[in-house]
Order: C-alpha cells, then sequence, then structure tokens
C-alpha cells in the first residue's frame, strides 16, 4: 500500500473511532445550566457548556458608533445600548450566526444606574429561555468620554 494509501485508511479508521460529523451524527447545542446551589438569575445563565465541534465566534468589544464611526445616543444610555446591540448583531450576521447563538455576553458600563435600560436591551435580543452566561463590570473610563458602555460577546454556532 502507498504511503497516501494508507494515510486515507487512517483518515478513515479514525473517523470510524471518533464519529466524524455528517449525516447521523446530530450536533449538540450548547446547554445552558443554573445550578440549584447558585442564586436565582435574572436574564443570565450561570452556566453555558459548549460541545466540541462548535464553531466559536469572539466579537470584539462593540460601542454605540454607527458604520461612519459617529457617536450615536449622546448622552442617552437607552439609544447607546441599542446601538450597541444593532452591532452585535450585524457581527454576528456577518459571520452566519444570530443571538440565538450568544453564549456569553461582557458588558462595560460607565454608571452602573442605567441597568435597568441596559437589561430592557438586552431581552429585546437575547433568547429569554437560554440567556447568555453575563459579567456586568462599572468602570471609571472608557475609550472616549461621550460612550457610555461597551460590549463583547462569544457565540457558538453549531456546525
Amino acid at each position: 500500500m502507498t504511503i497516501s494509501g494508507r494515510l486515507a485508511a487512517l483518515a478513515l479508521a479514525t473517523a470510524c473511532l471518533i464519529g466524524a460529523p455528517g449525516a447521523g451524527h446530530a450536533q449538540a447545542k450548547p446547554r445552558f445550566l443554573n445550578p440549584p446551589a447558585l442564586p436565582p438569575s435574572r436574564g443570565y445563565t450561570h452556566v453555558v457548556e459548549v460541545p466540541a465541534g462548535s464553531r466559536m465566534l469572539y466579537i470584539s468589544g462593540q460601542v454605540p458608533l454607527d458604520r461612519e464611526g459617529k457617536l450615536v445616543g449622546a448622552g442617552d444610555f437607552r439609544r447607546q445600548a441599542e446601538q450597541v446591540f444593532t452591532n452585535i448583531g450585524s457581527a454576528l450576521a456577518a459571520a452566519g450566526a444570530s443571538f440565538d447563538d450568544v453564549v456569553k455576553l461582557n458588558f462595560y458600563v460607565s454608571d452602573m444606574s442605567h441597568l435597568a435600560d441596559l437589561r430592557t436591551e438586552r431581552d429585546r435580543h437575547v433568547n429569554a429561555r437560554a440567556p447568555p452566561a453575563s459579567t456586568l463590570v462599572e468602570v471609571q473610563h472608557l475609550f472616549r468620554d461621550d460612550v457610555l458602555l461597551e460590549v463583547d460577546a462569544v457565540a457558538a454556532v453549531s456546525r
């Protein structure tokens, strides 16, 4: 048997042993867990288990700038949050994903008093039955003084 023949046979044997994706092999979706030993969650999930083989997307921190780089919603936290989630949605769509695929959100806000507005906007976008794991941090400054929040995301897309 030639080297290329042996490599092909080895690849076939490996695929049979580990279960290559394809017909008959359904890709598992992320599993969202809220263990009873942890406090109740409000709009987020404590643990998200992502199965091996998922396509992972890491969305950089999005800020309330439009496609021309202009600030949207100067001084208006709710409007800025809307733009941030619009930007995240655009980034997800460009990679063939949606908010249903988001498994983690990190929020950076300059003023925690806007939490209700942030939750309202978040809840318009994320899957309420399986919300992503989340972290919320109040920061002293973002990259510009007129930017009131930044949000990054991680998505897991089943192949």
